[in-house]
């Protein structure tokens, strides 16, 4: 081949690879779609989102969406809450949402809220249709001890106003809760709960609970009423258990101190009968002393005998006496 045919086909795949190279950064197919949709949007423009590491159709779709739908909204305004991290396309989704069911958003609000990590979509479609929130069982006890269970359905609406900084609904559920026990809790009688629920739910809708929240609480019905245990009865049996308890130990304690003090006492018979069997073993000695040193006579010592044989036999008449008077009180 020579020159001249080499050169056009040079020509021919540097203009195919220029092509390609230009539908590949520049999005030439969404500017045609965008200039089609009468949204007008330069082709520079979205060569700088692509060095912008923008994704073109994250901006320029939703920005196609909000233009049908009649809303003033602008790239830049979609391109920083894309840079932002948000949600473009379902923020500009709860936008139109908002618009047709004439409630006032702007979009900076609903950019905060989308990037607060709410679904503003959600919120503005509960502004719409309120959810309803169904608590567990509430346990509260009233004043005659009977514990008495409620469920409670809340019907709530979003509010927009304060879905920024507001609680959410574990909030909402705590403070019913906290009505619903602190109502029950009030009640003379656990009938009458059971013969006006509605009266919880007036008493805790009357709180303004829903202060502070993402939410307004519409209305708040208590579904189901039940009763549980009597726990009035349990604590007073757990008490008089208690007090049982207490006063086994404390017997416990002084019969432990009597037979301490009947130990002691038999320790100190024990010592006193050694110290007269000590004496007793010195008595003999004693005699035969005072017979030696002249000081006791023979007839002294059988004097001193005769007492004693005198006393064993006055002990053993009054043994025997003790033993027939016992046998004739059997008779």
């Amino acid at each position: 081949m020579n020159l001249e045919t080499i050169i056009p086909l040079i020509i021919i795949a540097v203009i195919i690879i220029a092509i390609a190279i230009l539908f590949t950064f520049v999005p030439v197919a969404l500017w045609i779609s965008a200039l089609a949709a009468g949204v007008k949007v330069s082709i520079f423009t979205l060569i700088g989102m692509r060095l912008r590491r923008v994704v073109p159709s994250r901006v320029i779709n939703p920005l196609i969406k909000a233009h049908k739908a009649g809303l003033n909204v602008t790239t830049n305004q979609l391109e920083s809450h894309y840079l932002a991290g948000g949600n473009v396309d379902r923020v500009v989704n709860a936008l139109i949402a908002a618009h047709r069911a004439n409630i006032a958003l702007p979009f900076e609000r609903g950019a905060a809220i989308d990037l607060a990590g709410r679904d503003v979509l959600e919120a503005v479609q509960m502004s719409v249709n309120p959810k309803v929130i169904e608590t567990p069982f509430i346990a509260g006890i009233a004043m005659d001890g009977i514990e008495v269970k409620a469920l409670a359905r809340i019907t709530v609406r979003a509010n927009i106003d304060r879905l920024v900084g507001g609680a959410g609904e574990e909030t909402v559920i705590a403070r019913v809760g906290e009505g619903v026990v602190s109502t029950i809790g009030s009640s003379e009688t656990h009938k009458k709960v059971l013969e006006n629920p509605d009266s919880i739910s007036h008493t805790v809708l009357a709180k303004g609970l829903d202060a502070g929240t993402a939410f307004e609480i519409l209305s708040i019905d208590i579904a189901d009423v039940d009763i549980g245990k009597n726990i009035g009865a349990i604590l007073q049996t757990d008490q008089a258990e208690a007090d049982k308890n207490i006063a086994q130990a404390k017997a416990e304690e002084r019969r432990a101190m009597a037979v301490a003090q009947e130990q002691e006492m038999l320790a100190r018979v024990q010592e006193m009968r050694a110290k007269v069997v000590e004496a007793e073993a010195d008595v003999p000695l004693a005699l035969a002393e005072a017979l030696r040193s002249g000081k006791m006579g023979v007839m002294d010592y059988l004097n001193y005998e005769n007492i004693n044989a005198d006393t064993d036999m006055r002990d053993t008449i009054g043994k025997l006496t003790k033993e027939n008077n016992d046998e004739n009180g059997k008779n």
